[in-house]
Protein backbone atom coordinates (compact mmCIF):
# COMPACT_ATOMS: atom_id res chain seq x y z
CA UNK A 1 0.00 0.00 0.00
CA UNK A 2 1.17 3.54 -0.59
CA UNK A 3 0.43 6.31 1.89
CA UNK A 4 3.37 8.61 1.13
CA UNK A 5 4.60 10.10 -2.13
CA UNK A 6 6.10 13.26 -3.58
CA UNK A 7 3.80 15.13 -5.89
CA UNK A 8 5.11 16.57 -9.14
CA UNK A 9 6.14 20.20 -8.67
CA UNK A 10 7.72 21.10 -12.03
CA UNK A 11 5.08 22.94 -14.05
CA UNK A 12 6.72 22.23 -17.37
CA UNK A 13 6.58 18.48 -16.68
CA UNK A 14 2.79 18.67 -16.45
CA UNK A 15 2.71 20.24 -19.90
CA UNK A 16 5.38 18.11 -21.55
CA UNK A 17 4.79 14.74 -19.90
CA UNK A 18 1.04 14.76 -19.25
CA UNK A 19 -0.22 17.30 -21.77
CA UNK A 20 -2.10 19.44 -19.26
CA UNK A 21 -1.77 22.91 -17.81
CA UNK A 22 -0.85 22.71 -14.11
CA UNK A 23 -3.24 24.32 -11.62
CA UNK A 24 -2.37 27.63 -10.01
CA UNK A 25 -1.69 25.84 -6.71
CA UNK A 26 0.34 22.64 -6.86
CA UNK A 27 -0.47 21.54 -3.33
CA UNK A 28 2.08 19.91 -1.07
CA UNK A 29 5.22 18.26 -2.33
CA UNK A 30 5.36 15.73 0.53
CA UNK A 31 1.96 14.05 0.48
CA UNK A 32 0.17 11.92 3.08
CA UNK A 33 -3.53 11.00 3.36
CA UNK A 34 -5.71 14.06 3.93
CA UNK A 35 -3.23 16.47 2.34
CA UNK A 36 -4.06 18.48 -0.78
CA UNK A 37 -2.39 17.27 -3.98
CA UNK A 38 -2.92 17.38 -7.73
CA UNK A 39 -4.59 14.85 -9.98
CA UNK A 40 -5.36 14.76 -13.70
CA UNK A 41 -8.79 13.81 -15.00
CA UNK A 42 -10.77 13.87 -18.20
CA UNK A 43 -12.50 17.23 -18.38
CA UNK A 44 -16.11 16.63 -17.23
CA UNK A 45 -18.78 16.83 -19.93
CA UNK A 46 -20.09 20.32 -20.37
CA UNK A 47 -16.98 22.04 -19.00
CA UNK A 48 -14.95 22.08 -22.20
CA UNK A 49 -15.92 25.03 -24.39
CA UNK A 50 -14.95 25.54 -27.99
CA UNK A 51 -11.90 27.49 -26.88
CA UNK A 52 -10.59 24.60 -24.76
CA UNK A 53 -8.29 22.31 -26.71
CA UNK A 54 -7.12 19.95 -23.97
CA UNK A 55 -9.47 17.05 -23.15
CA UNK A 56 -7.85 16.62 -19.72
CA UNK A 57 -7.21 18.93 -16.80
CA UNK A 58 -5.06 19.01 -13.65
CA UNK A 59 -6.99 19.95 -10.51
CA UNK A 60 -6.46 20.06 -6.76
CA UNK A 61 -7.95 17.48 -4.44
CA UNK A 62 -7.53 15.62 -1.16
CA UNK A 63 -5.35 12.52 -1.08
CA UNK A 64 -7.91 9.97 0.10
CA UNK A 65 -11.24 9.59 -1.66
CA UNK A 66 -14.26 11.19 0.03
CA UNK A 67 -17.47 9.48 -1.17
CA UNK A 68 -20.58 11.60 -1.57
CA UNK A 69 -22.21 10.06 1.51
CA UNK A 70 -19.35 10.75 3.94
CA UNK A 71 -20.21 13.15 6.82
CA UNK A 72 -16.71 14.71 6.74
CA UNK A 73 -13.25 14.35 5.24
CA UNK A 74 -11.66 12.28 8.02
CA UNK A 75 -12.40 9.21 5.91
CA UNK A 76 -9.30 10.10 3.86
CA UNK A 77 -7.25 8.33 6.53
CA UNK A 78 -8.69 5.03 5.27
CA UNK A 79 -9.41 5.66 1.56
CA UNK A 80 -6.05 6.66 0.11
CA UNK A 81 -5.63 3.24 -1.59
CA UNK A 82 -8.23 1.14 -3.42
CA UNK A 83 -7.64 -2.57 -4.02
CA UNK A 84 -8.24 -3.37 -7.69
CA UNK A 85 -9.73 -6.76 -6.82
CA UNK A 86 -12.55 -5.31 -4.70
CA UNK A 87 -12.82 -1.66 -5.73
CA UNK A 88 -16.13 -2.24 -7.52
CA UNK A 89 -17.74 -3.65 -4.37
CA UNK A 90 -16.45 -1.33 -1.64
CA UNK A 91 -18.96 1.40 -0.67
CA UNK A 92 -16.23 4.05 -0.58
CA UNK A 93 -15.07 3.43 -4.15
CA UNK A 94 -17.75 1.60 -6.13
CA UNK A 95 -19.54 4.69 -7.48
CA UNK A 96 -16.33 6.23 -8.81
CA UNK A 97 -15.29 2.86 -10.29
CA UNK A 98 -18.65 2.20 -11.97
CA UNK A 99 -18.71 5.73 -13.38
CA UNK A 100 -15.14 5.31 -14.67
CA UNK A 101 -13.99 8.43 -12.83
CA UNK A 102 -10.41 7.66 -13.70
CA UNK A 103 -7.55 9.97 -12.86
CA UNK A 104 -3.77 10.12 -12.99
CA UNK A 105 -1.73 11.20 -9.99
CA UNK A 106 1.49 12.87 -11.14
CA UNK A 107 4.38 11.97 -8.84
CA UNK A 108 8.14 12.21 -8.59
CA UNK A 109 8.63 9.33 -6.16
CA UNK A 110 6.79 7.16 -3.66
CA UNK A 111 7.95 5.62 -0.42
CA UNK A 112 7.73 2.14 1.07
CA UNK A 113 9.44 0.52 4.10
CA UNK A 114 12.10 -2.12 3.44
CA UNK A 115 12.04 -4.58 6.36
CA UNK A 116 14.73 -7.05 5.24
CA UNK A 117 17.11 -5.80 7.94
CA UNK A 118 14.50 -6.43 10.64
CA UNK A 119 13.51 -2.78 10.90
CA UNK A 120 11.71 -0.34 8.62
CA UNK A 121 14.10 1.48 6.29
CA UNK A 122 12.34 4.28 4.38
CA UNK A 123 12.85 3.55 0.71
CA UNK A 124 12.30 5.98 -2.14
CA UNK A 125 11.11 4.47 -5.43
CA UNK A 126 11.24 6.33 -8.74
CA UNK A 127 11.47 5.65 -12.44
CA UNK A 128 14.86 4.52 -13.64
CA UNK A 129 14.83 7.10 -16.44
CA UNK A 130 14.03 9.97 -14.05
CA UNK A 131 10.71 10.78 -15.72
CA UNK A 132 7.61 11.60 -13.66
CA UNK A 133 5.34 8.74 -12.67
CA UNK A 134 1.62 8.62 -13.36
CA UNK A 135 -0.35 6.54 -10.86
CA UNK A 136 -3.74 5.18 -11.87
CA UNK A 137 -6.46 6.42 -9.53
CA UNK A 138 -10.10 7.31 -9.06
CA UNK A 139 -11.53 10.70 -8.19
CA UNK A 140 -14.75 11.86 -6.59
CA UNK A 141 -16.53 15.03 -5.53
CA UNK A 142 -18.14 15.72 -2.17
CA UNK A 143 -20.26 18.59 -0.92
CA UNK A 144 -19.48 19.74 2.60
CA UNK A 145 -22.22 20.69 5.10
CA UNK A 146 -21.36 24.31 4.25
CA UNK A 147 -21.99 23.70 0.56
CA UNK A 148 -18.34 23.66 -0.54
CA UNK A 149 -17.38 21.29 -3.35
CA UNK A 150 -14.37 19.14 -2.43
CA UNK A 151 -12.53 16.96 -4.95
CA UNK A 152 -10.53 13.93 -3.80
CA UNK A 153 -8.68 10.92 -5.18
CA UNK A 154 -7.35 7.47 -4.33
CA UNK A 155 -4.49 5.36 -5.70
CA UNK A 156 -5.34 1.96 -7.18
CA UNK A 157 -3.22 -0.97 -6.00
CA UNK A 158 -2.52 -4.51 -7.21
CA UNK A 159 -0.83 -7.60 -5.68
CA UNK A 160 2.98 -7.43 -5.65
CA UNK A 161 4.05 -10.78 -4.19
CA UNK A 162 5.73 -11.68 -7.49
CA UNK A 163 7.19 -8.25 -8.27
CA UNK A 164 11.00 -8.42 -8.01
CA UNK A 165 11.26 -5.02 -6.30
CA UNK A 166 8.00 -4.25 -4.50
CA UNK A 167 7.81 -7.70 -2.88
CA UNK A 168 10.83 -6.61 -0.83
CA UNK A 169 8.84 -3.87 0.86
CA UNK A 170 6.87 -4.09 4.15
CA UNK A 171 7.13 -6.78 6.81
CA UNK A 172 7.44 -10.40 5.64
CA UNK A 173 4.07 -11.11 7.25
CA UNK A 174 2.33 -8.22 5.47
CA UNK A 175 0.43 -8.56 2.22
CA UNK A 176 2.58 -7.34 -0.66
CA UNK A 177 0.93 -4.68 -2.81
CA UNK A 178 1.95 -1.87 -5.14
CA UNK A 179 0.46 1.18 -6.79
CA UNK A 180 -0.47 0.98 -10.47
CA UNK A 181 2.16 2.97 -12.37
CA UNK A 182 0.86 3.63 -15.85
CA UNK A 183 3.10 3.41 -18.93
CA UNK A 184 3.38 6.74 -20.73
CA UNK A 185 1.28 5.57 -23.67
CA UNK A 186 -1.57 4.54 -21.32
CA UNK A 187 -2.32 8.01 -19.93
CA UNK A 188 -4.89 9.00 -22.53
CA UNK A 189 -6.49 5.55 -22.82
CA UNK A 190 -6.84 5.29 -19.02
CA UNK A 191 -8.62 8.64 -18.74
CA UNK A 192 -11.08 7.74 -21.48
CA UNK A 193 -11.57 4.04 -20.67
CA UNK A 194 -15.00 2.75 -19.76
CA UNK A 195 -15.74 0.98 -16.49
CA UNK A 196 -15.65 -2.34 -18.32
CA UNK A 197 -12.15 -1.63 -19.60
CA UNK A 198 -10.69 -0.52 -16.27
CA UNK A 199 -9.28 -3.85 -15.12
CA UNK A 200 -7.15 -4.10 -18.25
CA UNK A 201 -4.95 -1.31 -16.89
CA UNK A 202 -4.29 -3.01 -13.55
CA UNK A 203 -0.79 -4.26 -14.43
CA UNK A 204 2.56 -4.12 -12.66
CA UNK A 205 5.21 -1.68 -13.85
CA UNK A 206 8.43 -3.52 -14.84
CA UNK A 207 10.91 -3.73 -11.96
CA UNK A 208 13.87 -3.02 -14.23
CA UNK A 209 12.34 0.37 -15.03
CA UNK A 210 12.24 1.38 -11.36
CA UNK A 211 14.99 2.41 -8.96
CA UNK A 212 14.89 2.16 -5.18
CA UNK A 213 17.19 4.27 -3.05
CA UNK A 214 17.84 4.14 0.68
CA UNK A 215 20.04 6.23 2.97
CA UNK A 216 23.63 5.47 2.01
CA UNK A 217 23.02 3.46 -1.13
CA UNK A 218 20.71 1.82 -3.66
CA UNK A 219 18.61 -1.29 -3.68
CA UNK A 220 18.47 -1.45 -7.45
Amino acid sequence: MCSHYHGLQQREHYRRHFGVEPPAELGRHDLWPGYAGVFIRRRPDGEAGAEVAAPAEAVNGLFGLVPHWSPDTTITRFTYNARSESVGRKPSFRDAWRRAQHCIIAAETFFEPDWRSGRAVPTCIRRQDGAPMGFAGLWSSWTSPKGDLVLSYTLLTIPAADHPLLRLMHKPSDEKRMVVILPDDAYGPWLTASAGQSQGFMRAFPADQLRASVPGGHLS
